[in-house]
């Protein structure tokens, strides 16, 4: 089990950009595919990004390529998301997940084996 922790949320104006960050605690997070996910008020918690185990490969949802990065640093135990461009349609609560399964970019949040608190994301126009 690793314990994750997003910041970096916040309030911003259509156009602008904000970096999320997820720190993982323990000595396995190299053993994790992550996964950034987002829900919006009244809506089901939908897929933004995957990042395989080494960072090399990484998937998008239609809605964000483009606009948004994935990366990681296995050294520090952090995945991150760059947003720019952003839009009032971002406006959600953003999660990461792991996940200890073989691939990256799972889709379907029940594939992910540990979540964090979630940040708030709120885009103004």
């Amino acid at each position: 089990q690793v314990q994750l922790v997003e910041s970096g949320g916040g309030l911003v104006q259509a156009g602008g950009s904000l970096r999320l960050s997820c720190a993982a605690s323990g000595r396995t997070f190299s053993s994790y595919a992550m996964g950034w996910f987002r829900q919006a008020p009244g809506k089901e918690r939908e897929f933004v990004a995957g990042i395989s185990r080494s960072g090399i490969n990484t998937d998008y949802a239609d809605s964000v390529k483009g606009r948004f990065t994935i990366s990681r640093d296995n050294t520090k135990n952090t995945v991150y998301l760059q947003m720019n461009s952003l839009k009032p349609e971002d406006t959600a609560v953003y999660y990461c997940g792991g996940t200890r399964r073989a691939s990256f970019g799972y889709v379907d949040r029940r594939e992910y084996d540990d979540w964090g608190q979630g940040t708030q994301v709120t885009v103004s126009l």
